[in-house]
């Protein structure tokens, strides 16, 4: 994925003037370009209006540009950009910085003002963006401050995400869980707004991809469980349950074929709709999810989703993320906490420490005892987010924790589960999240935060709601009345 990175200028100041401008947007196009994950092309300086279309249209049609990056080095007069900022399709950060961090005090001239008048051009482009009601994100400062270059960085990865969602295949294996709410949803007006298309295939089509796994590639697999993992001695070559450790691994290679076959990064499952399956996917779907698959229980497709973009978002960054769900809570005054889980389904890469591989019985399914993976999550911050579908529109709710140690052990508990305290408190976080309509099944992840997420809704013109250290019943309730409002009348126009 790359980023392009465009400077605006114009002919006036005379050939020599627009050779130090290239020579210098590229100089801060190749500081980029090392500070970011990201490949930063710098694209040759524009000073007219055909042009800027051009290179505007020549971005919507790639598949490696995530993004664009303008920075108006000096005045660029801003009707040539109405033609190429209307047809823009791809996400546009506005950086307002200069080639220099100091100004030469004693040797200022107008031959360097006309050069260094970034103050001058850009905010003549921050009004023209404005008056089309250009989607961006506005940074300004000089680029070798780590901040503006954290700034930037966030905004290129929800530019992955964006670029993600707006390709991704998801696969249902059957139906959502039966009379539950919150997991249905419009896959119509997702597919339109976010570019995601979900399908729905027969459990057994995933059966006959399990079945077809060879017992070699089995043996391959198993073997590889019990170099990564504490895998319980039950479930060991010669133990008593070493069939069910073998049998996960198929349904792991069948889900894997399958996903790979079809280019799907995302599916559900659903235990009341099993098939042949002889046990629920547990094992299979946390090894999934650790190599960036998205997933959501019970047919939740809108978390899958989610939890894949997350992954992309998120890649390379320190930190894990996994789909999860409040599951009860602690609420010894002073120390209120929520213990989070799954049945089986939580991603080993918020794990602390090696997880253990362990079967145990499940109580619902009706299938022989699954093989799952158990484990405490890393304590640290972390962010736990949700998708609902509100009927007009989808909501994006998301709550900053801090995930903690349990305040025991959990012998007795046989699933991987997160414990975090939720900011500012589990009361306020609580209420908050229930009258925003916000889903159980949601993402926690441990390496992005409030600002990627907000540029990634921005980008894609949904609503997000973000509960904080700083949140309030009152402030929050007030934010919901003109959200509601705003998506509204924004719809009218």
């Amino acid at each position: 994925m790359k980023v392009w990175f465009l400077t605006g200028s114009q002919g006036l100041y005379g050939e020599d003037t627009l050779r130090q401008v290239a020579e210098q947007s590229q100089r801060i196009a190749a500081a980029l370009d090392e500070a970011l994950p990201f490949e930063v092309e710098w694209e040759p300086v524009l000073t007219d209006a055909a042009a800027i279309r051009r290179m505007c249209l020549e971005a919507n049609s790639s598949d490696e540009c995530v993004g664009l990056i303008a920075w108006m080095h000096t005045f660029s007069p801003a009707k040539m950009w109405i033609a190429g900022l209307d047809a823009l399709r791809k996400p546009l950060l506005h950086l307002h910085t200069q080639a220099d961090l100091e100004l030469p005090w004693s040797s200022i001239d107008m031959d360097f003002m006309n050069l260094n008048q970034a103050a001058h051009g850009d905010r003549e482009f921050g009004y023209i963006q404005a008056r089309l009601g250009v989607p961006r994100k506005t940074v300004a400062g000089h680029v070798s401050d780590p901040s503006v270059a954290a700034r930037i960085e966030a905004w290129a990865r929800a530019a992955a995400g964006r670029a993600e969602v707006g390709s991704l295949r998801l696969a249902r294996f059957g139906d959502n869980m039966r009379d539950v709410a919150v997991t249905e949803g419009d896959k119509v007006e997702a597919q339109l707004r976010f570019g995601v298309s979900v399908n729905t295939y027969g459990v057994n089509d995933l059966v006959a991809a399990v079945d077809a796994s060879s017992d070699t590639e089995v043996a391959t697999l198993v073997k590889e469980y019990e170099d990564l993992f504490q895998v319980a001695p039950e479930l060991r070559a010669g133990g008593e349950r070493h069939d069910s450790l073998r049998y996960a691994a198929r349904i792991e290679l069948g889900l894997r074929h399958f996903l790979e076959a079809g280019g799907f990064k995302a599916f559900t499952t659903n235990f009341e709709d099993l098939g042949g399956l002889r046990q629920l996917p547990g094992l299979a779907v946390q090894r999934l999810m650790a190599d960036g698959y998205g997933f959501g229980g019970e047919g939740d497709w809108k978390t899958s989703v989610l939890l894949r973009t997350l992954k992309v978002m998120s890649a390379g960054l320190p930190g894990g993320t996994s789909f999860m769900e409040d599951y009860t809570y602690h609420l010894t005054p002073g120390q209120q906490l929520i213990l989070g889980a799954h049945m089986l389904e939580v991603c080993p890469t918020i794990a602390s420490g090696v997880p253990s591989c362990e079967i145990h019985p499940l109580g619902i399914g009706g299938r022989e005892d699954p093989v799952r993976l158990v484990f405490d999550a890393e304590p640290g911050p972390a962010v736990v987010v949700g998708l609902a579908d509100m009927g007009e529109r989808f909501r994006l709710v998301a709550n900053e924790v801090d995930v903690v140690a349990p305040v025991e052990p959990l012998p007795n508990l046989p699933v991987a589960r997160a414990v975090w305290r939720p900011r500012p408190d589990l009361r306020t976080s609580a209420e908050a999240w229930l009258t925003a309509g916000a889903p159980h099944h949601t993402v926690l992840s441990a390496a992005v935060g409030a600002e990627e997420l907000t540029d990634f809704a921005d980008m894609l013109g949904v609503e997000l709601l973000v509960i904080d250290a700083d949140t309030t019943p009152r402030g929050f309730a007030k934010e919901l009345r003109w959200n509601q409002a705003y998506y509204r009348l924004a719809q009218g126009f």
